[in-house]
């Protein structure tokens, strides 16, 4: 049995489920999957548009002013969560999926600071752009209420706008700092503090309505400040054309491109990447002016993304999808996994810094938090108790599943710990 179509679906996916046929060319597979467009995705159809999102913040505001508090804030965010994790489980395409979650990762906004429109912003800034233009995702992410609230961009006026002769406010920089820093160039790039600031001025303006129509992003002119800007030896205009330019500008920055080359092969080849397999991305980046379809087509032709196997730990959601998957759980599951994210350290939407979750095996080894994945995956065992462990794991590792795993799980005490010891070898635990 050849290791090629599992390597596809625990590398480029969230593992295999064990009925699923068995591709005869794993990497025409996934090219596939890229190219098809009529794959199903989330829409305003299931899930609440801007309007109906902004509507009800209005109502939860409402509410809090009369001591009810939010009615809507936590029915809506468990919809969105349960949505796009039921997406992820069931999905036909599961690279596509795996790469929503890594650019949902490199955008990092925190539910619990923008409770109403995190949902809306993986499906709708992120989801569509991920095979597209990474400046048209930058610009997505940028302009979406989620990030700029996020970042506290609407509060940020320009020292010399007509909004602050009015009533004297402050520039906040935090949206300028993070697309520098963690979303375009990174500090190897040499932009200095007065860059920052620049770019917190070219950005002051770009606000947003998320309780009174028109709901969403919203250029503020009186807040803007007047005057061209330099950011790193280039001149921007000023208004809000200013700002569109200066961020195309950013996603084609060959810094921007190294970056995004370096996470992308640490992501999906190894912790520490070859260098040759992070020029390659870089390559296809810089020729094709950010085109993230081109650079993932590339990710299935790089030898390095195929050998050798699982050597990266799994991040904790994965792991829940990876066994969930094995175990053929039903999409209605995927409501429980909230408290589960929780529970496992990666509260989904959360992370705790606007870096994201990290994508190193040595931010998830720590003793505690694989006692913690082992708890879990014997609960889970239990609902597929009966199942014979040795099948399940030939059918969802093949080759990869280790001689020494098998043997242990034909000795267990039962069928449940025989299925606990298959979920929590090492080998199931990496990718």
């Amino acid at each position: 049995m050849r290791r090629e179509p599992f390597i596809a679906a625990i590398r480029f996916g969230h593992g295999r489920r064990p009925w699923e046929p068995l591709p005869a060319d794993p990497r025409a597979g996934l090219l596939a999957e890229l190219e098809n467009t009529a794959t199903r995705r989330l829409t305003e159809a299931e899930l609440p548009d801007l309007a109906a999102i902004g509507a009800m913040n209005r109502e939860d505001s409402e509410s809090m002013r009369q001591g009810q508090g939010r009615p809507h804030q936590a029915r809506l965010m468990r919809a969105e969560i349960s949505a796009a994790l039921a997406e992820t489980l069931t999905s036909a395409a599961p690279f596509r999926e795996r790469l929503v979650q890594f650019w949902a990762n490199h955008f990092t906004v925190a539910r619990g600071k923008v409770p109403y429109f995190a949902g809306h912003f993986v499906r709708e800034a992120i989801r569509p752009h991920v095979t597209g233009r990474f400046s048209d995702m930058l610009l997505a992410v940028v302009r979406h209420p989620a990030m700029i609230g996020y970042l506290d961009n609407q509060g940020s006026i320009g020292p010399s706008s007509r909004a602050a002769q009015a009533r004297p406010r402050g520039l906040n920089e935090n949206l300028a700092r993070e697309i520098l820093e963690l979303h375009t160039l990174t500090p190897a790039a040499g932009y200095t503090q007065a860059d920052v600031t620049s770019f917190a001025k070219i950005l002051t303006g770009w606000s947003i309505a998320t309780v009174n129509p028109p709901f969403g992003f919203v250029f503020r002119a009186a807040a803007h400040e007047p005057g061209a800007q330099s950011l790193m030896g280039q001149e921007f205009p000023e208004g809000e054309q200013g700002g569109i330019a200066t961020l195309a500008w950013l996603a084609e920055h060959e810094a921007t491109q190294w970056h995004l080359a370096r996470k992308l092969a640490a992501h999906f080849v190894a912790d520490t990447p070859p260098p040759e397999a992070v020029a390659a991305l870089f390559a296809v980046l810089r020729d094709t002016r950010g085109d993230l379809g081109a650079v993932a087509r590339r990710l299935v032709t790089l030898d390095a993304t195929w050998k050798p196997p699982l050597t990266k730990l799994r991040a904790p959601m994965d792991y829940v999808l990876a066994v969930l998957r094995a175990l053929e759980a039903p999409a209605q599951i995927a409501e429980g996994l909230i408290n589960t994210s929780q529970f496992l350290g990666q509260p989904v939407w959360n992370a705790r810094a606007p870096n994201g979750w990290p994508d190193q095996m040595a931010d998830w080894a720590a003793p505690e938090a694989i006692v913690r994945r082992v708890e879990w995956a014997y609960g889970q065992a239990g609902r597929g108790a009966g199942r014979d462990a040795t099948a399940l794991a030939e059918a969802v590792m093949g080759p990869l599943i280790q001689p020494q795993t098998l043997r242990a799980a034909s000795r267990a005490g039962s069928a449940r710990e025989a299925l606990t010891l298959v979920l929590t070898s090492p080998e199931f635990q990496r990718r």
